[in-house]
């Protein structure tokens, strides 16, 4: 069973998201995403500055298996990327909430952010798929 934090929010494309004190939000792929996509070997991460609409492919997580698109769970402006994933994409597999994470954004409409699951309504969610 994937590891999903009570904490986040997620989307039905499998990205989580952490509210931050200062209003921005981090973003990652879930424990689930990269359990399927397999050993991560290369991370491709948008400038800061980029601004993105709900459903926007931000970057792409390439695997041993596949690339996928990472898309953007609201819309906003990036704030930051995670540089360390440059050289070490693994850590999305070994620590997908933590320092795994991907990347910063400001959100445009925080409304949006209601639309996302809770950890209950993703863990039903990854049942309904299996």
């Amino acid at each position: 069973m994937s590891d999903v934090p009570a904490d986040l929010k997620y989307s039905s494309d499998h990205e989580w998201v952490r509210m931050q004190d200062d209003g921005s939000a981090v973003i990652g792929i879930t424990d689930h995403a990269q359990g399927a996509l397999g050993d991560l070997v290369f991370i491709e991460a948008p400038e800061a500055g980029s601004v993105f609409a709900s459903g926007d492919a931000f970057g792409v997580v390439e695997s041993v298996k596949a690339a996928s698109d990472v898309l953007c769970p609201f819309g906003g402006e990036v704030l930051g990327v995670n540089s360390a994933l440059d050289d070490t994409p693994e850590l999305v597999n070994t620590d997908p909430y933590g320092d795994g994470w991907l990347i910063r954004m400001q959100p445009g409409d925080v409304a949006e952010l209601d639309g996302l699951m809770d950890a209950a309504a993703y863990e039903q969610f990854l049942e309904k798929e299996a």
